[in-house]
């Protein structure tokens, strides 16, 4: 039978497990604005140092950083997406009066094989009322995005609340994690490493692959000879860092105006470029990049990211390829653990020295 010390500890234990269900439950709301300000304390934090050696004040020097970041990252990044989903539904409007309209036969009737498809098409699917659908799919997006700005915008406010907090008081988290973690102080000090280069690793892959898409994007509209190919090669590469929108809503709309204008070879030039190099490159560069960085197969890096895009949101984005490394990280530890006892049970005892007058003897000999 236990005793009466046991059940309490007991009781205590279950306690403090029921509190820290609750506690997740409580912080799960807000597990995209933690992770994001945590991202961002890490990648400001080098700034962020040189700005406080400046300044007396911590507070002072984490509302300064707090306000740089907010106007540095979000803003931009809020604002193109806003106006592409907007742009988006408008192309879209445009291409069903298209396509209702004979304006667009007139483009292809001096080509008989490609009137011969578009009538092939026609008969078996409803273009218009596919472009339709999308123009209300998009009008729809465009409108619930401005519906949840409040959402967004108060998204937006606790990131960079907590981002202040984060960093001006840094050092007594990172003592409180100390604190609070059951491994040493070494192993407590590999896995916050390992988080802050899974951050670094992470954000530098899609830094990285987003200018490459951008890049790409507008040299094909430059070559094409598409009007401002630098804007638009810039939207792409800032689309391509928002993780549910991409580059693509730039160049799909724009090769179907090409479809429908008459340049036929230009749109399949472009929608070809966009779908198998733009659109894949994601896809290939992505987890080679965060995966040498963080000494991981492109595999899990790229299941890591995808795999935590669907399961966290847009934050799984870091989140995924976190799990992942600390998971591994705890994996290398228990081995470490357990790989010294089983040295030392293994290891052999020491061989007696030998006696100087015994060796002597048998030298005589």
């Amino acid at each position: 039978m236990p005793n009466e010390a046991t059940i309490r500890t007991g009781v205590v234990l279950a306690v403090a497990a029921l509190g820290l269900y609750v506690c997740y439950l409580l912080a799960l709301p807000f597990l995209g604005a933690i992770t994001w300000a945590v991202v961002l304390s890490i990648l400001i934090a080098p700034a962020h140092r040189r700005l406080e050696e400046r300044l007396p004040y911590p507070s002072l020097a984490a509302m300064l950083s707090t306000i740089a970041a907010a106007v540095v990252v979000a803003v931009p990044v809020l604002f193109v997406a806003q106006q592409l989903i907007g742009e988006a539904a408008n192309a879209a409007v445009f291409i069903e009066k298209m396509l209702r309209s004979s304006a667009w036969r007139a483009a292809i009737d001096d080509s008989p094989r490609l009137a011969a498809i578009a009538a092939w098409l026609e008969e078996r699917l409803d273009l218009a009322g596919a472009a339709a659908s999308l123009a209300a799919w998009l009008t729809g997006r465009s409108t619930s995005f401005l519906r949840a700005s409040a959402t967004q915008l108060a998204g937006f406010v606790l990131t960079f609340y907590f981002l202040f907090f984060f960093l001006r008081d840094r050092g007594r988290i990172l003592a409180l994690i100390d604190a609070l973690s059951p491994m040493s102080a070494a192993e407590t000090r590999l896995l916050v490493g390992r988080f802050s280069e899974t951050v670094d690793a992470t954000i530098f892959g899609v830094i990285v692959v987003a200018i490459v898409q951008g890049t790409l994007g507008g040299l094909m509209f430059w070559w094409l000879g598409l009007p401002l190919p630098m804007v638009w090669g810039l939207v792409m590469g800032l689309l391509a860092i928002v993780p549910v929108l991409g580059a693509f809503v730039v160049w799909i709309p724009a090769s179907l105006f090409l479809a429908l204008d008459g340049s036929w070879g230009k749109a399949f030039i472009l929608a070809a470029w966009g779908g198998l190099i733009v659109a894949s490159i994601d896809n290939l560069l992505y987890p080679m990049l965060v995966g040498n960085r963080l000494k991981l197969h492109a595999v899990p890096a790229l299941v890591a990211a995808i795999g935590g895009i669907i399961l966290f949101g847009a934050a799984g984005l870091v989140l995924g390829p976190a799990v992942i490394v600390m998971t591994w990280a705890l994996v290398d530890i228990l081995k470490a653990r357990y790989a010294e006892p089983a040295k030392a049970a293994n290891r052999a005892p020491p061989e007696p020295e030998a006696r100087d007058d015994a060796v002597g003897g048998n030298r005589s000999r």
